[in-house]
This record gives C-alpha cells, structure tokens and sequence, in this order.
C-alpha cells in the first residue's frame, strides 16, 4: 500500500512540475514571440536573426522562472554547473526551434508572417519537450529524498525512491548500516 500511496505522490509532485513549468514556459513563449515580432516589424533584421535574438531574451526570463519558481526547491549548489548546463541545454533548444524556422524560411520559402509565427510556435514547441526533459533530468536534479531513522518507519539503509521519469544520474547507492543485513 506504502508503494501505491508513493506512486501517487511522485505523480502528483510530477503534475505540479508540469504545471509550474508549463506557467514560466508559457510566459516565456509570449516573450519569444513578443521580441520576435516586434524585431520583425522594427528593425531590418533578417527573420532566423530575430528568432534567435527573441529565443535568447526568452532564455534569460525562463532561467530566472526556473530557478525561483519551478525549481526553488531543487539543489542551489553548483550555479556554475547549473548555469553552464542550463545554457548548453537551452542552446541545442534555440537550434531545434530556430532550425525549423531556418528551414521553412529559406527551405520552402514559407515566409509570411503568418507561416513565420507558426512554425516559430511549432519550433518552440518541439523544443520545449527537449528542454523539460534536460532540465528536471540534469540542471534542477532533484535533492535526495532525506531517510528516516528507525523510529520512523525503518526505511534506513533503503535507496530512495526514484523521482518518477527522471532519467539523470543517479546518486551511488549507499549500502545498509553494519548490522542491518542481520535484521532483515
């Protein structure tokens, strides 16, 4: 029953990520397209330039949701690595969406504004089911789920549960107290 009510919480912990991902992405792609269209119809900037100048300025506003919204409440040590992964992963995003503008663009000639703001929605849209995935698996790792002693409920010397779809490292397995083996 214990691994049911477990399942349960992972998948409600999992809902909230989402949704709170969901929130900051969502205001991130309003700013995307915001400085996308607003280059466009501004400057002389050429349109896969305005899209990767728009995908930067949403780079930087999501980092900030993320880090003190989303995942306020994953590991702050290590911002060097945070923040160099953060942008390694953000910038194979802004290739995958800037790439099907690029190709759509210059490809088939599919440039008007309507079919540029499309496939730029399309672009960071396939691009935010990468970034979901490199965020929660190797920049905002979760913290480790802290054991209990004895007393409260005998679950030291286990591993603890998997974050549900996390597929980053995992940290060692720490073997049981001396002892523990002879209880069991």
């Amino acid at each position: 029953m214990s691994e049911r009510r477990t399942l349960r919480a992972q998948v409600e912990q999992l809902v909230r990520e989402v949704a709170k991902f969901g929130a900051v992405g969502g205001m991130g792609v309003l700013v995307n397209l915001g400085v996308f269209n607003l280059l466009r119809h501004t400057t002389e900037l050429p349109m896969v330039r305005a899209g990767i100048v728009a995908t930067a300025v949403a780079i930087v506003f999501n980092y900030l949701g993320f880090r003190y919204f989303t995942y306020r409440d994953r590991a702050k040590s290590g911002r060097t690595r945070e923040m160099s992964l953060f942008l390694l992963f953000s910038g194979v995003g802004l290739v995958i969406e800037n790439g099907l503008l690029f190709t759509t663009t210059y490809g088939f000639g599919w440039d008007s504004q309507l079919q540029s703001n499309v496939f730029k929605f399309v672009g960071i849209g396939i691009a935010t089911l990468f970034r979901f995935w490199s965020y929660r698996s190797w920049v905002f790792r979760a913290l480790p789920v802290p054991e209990e002693g004895p007393a409260g409920g005998g679950t030291a010397g286990r591993e603890p549960a998997a974050p549900l779809l996390a597929t980053g490292p995992r940290p060692a397995h720490r073997p049981a107290a001396a002892g523990a083996a002879d209880e069991q």
